[in-house]
């Protein structure tokens, strides 16, 4: 349960994630004044906004949700996306095999990819509220081409769970996440190492059809093989 929440928050608020991907009060720091709508967000403001947006978007809809999750999985698609930079995560993850893949097969990887990870955690957005993100006291340079933003998670029982989001800058100057390290755990690595060992097996284009086809289940399917490898 702890992971669920956390990876559905941490997709949903990124980073992500985005990548994701605020609403939930800011502790560590006063929320900065609202930007005009031409100007840049930086990292901070943008984990921040997608929190706002999120709890937003599920606040008197958690019923209707429940039995919806085409309609749970379209918030997150509006809410996060945007602010995802999914192709780079997706090569990321690919590791070495995205040399090997054309430029069809990666874009098709990128989308079933997402969408099997949207799919497969979605349910836990719905235990999400305001006030369970807190963004730590940001550090980063924002000239850098890249930086981390740091929040805790708040979870029902009051543990902290530490997520913190790897964002990249883009060429005209937004910041995107690109990753969701949880508790020290890069689900980029966690998941490149599953998709090489499934690459290495079935072969590139049978696992993104797999993904298309089986979306959440080839996850877990690749999880267990994963897990259970001496």
């Amino acid at each position: 349960m702890l992971r669920n929440l956390a990876f559905a928050t941490a997709t949903a608020i990124a980073i992500a994630i985005g990548i994701g991907i605020a609403a939930a009060p800011v502790f560590a720091q006063d929320a900065p004044a609202a930007a005009p709508a031409q100007a840049l967000q930086t990292p901070v403001q943008v984990v921040q906004s997608i929190a706002d947006q999120l709890a937003t978007a599920i606040e008197g809809h958690r019923d209707e949700l429940k039995h919806n999750q085409e309609k749970l999985i379209s918030v997150i698609d509006e809410v996060f996306l945007p602010h995802f930079d999914l192709d780079y995560a997706s090569i990321l993850v690919l590791g070495q095999h995205a040399r090997e893949a054309t430029p069809a097969q990666r874009e098709r990887f990128a989308k079933a990819f997402y969408n099997s990870i949207t799919h497969r955690y979605a349910e836990g957005l719905l235990n999400y509220t305001r006030g369970r993100v807190k963004v730590l006291p940001f550090n980063g340079d924002l000239n850098d081409k890249r930086t981390v933003v740091r929040t805790q998670v708040v979870l029902d029982d009051g543990k902290l769970v530490s997520i913190d989001y790897a964002f990249r800058k883009g060429r005209s100057g937004d910041w995107k996440a690109y990753d969701v390290i949880i508790e020290g755990i890069s689900y980029v690595t966690n998941y490149r190492n599953q998709v090489d060992a499934e690459i290495r097996k079935v072969g590139i284009e049978q696992l993104i059809t797999n993904l298309e086809t089986q979306g959440e289940k080839a996850l877990a399917t690749m999880a267990k093989d994963n897990k259970d490898k001496p």
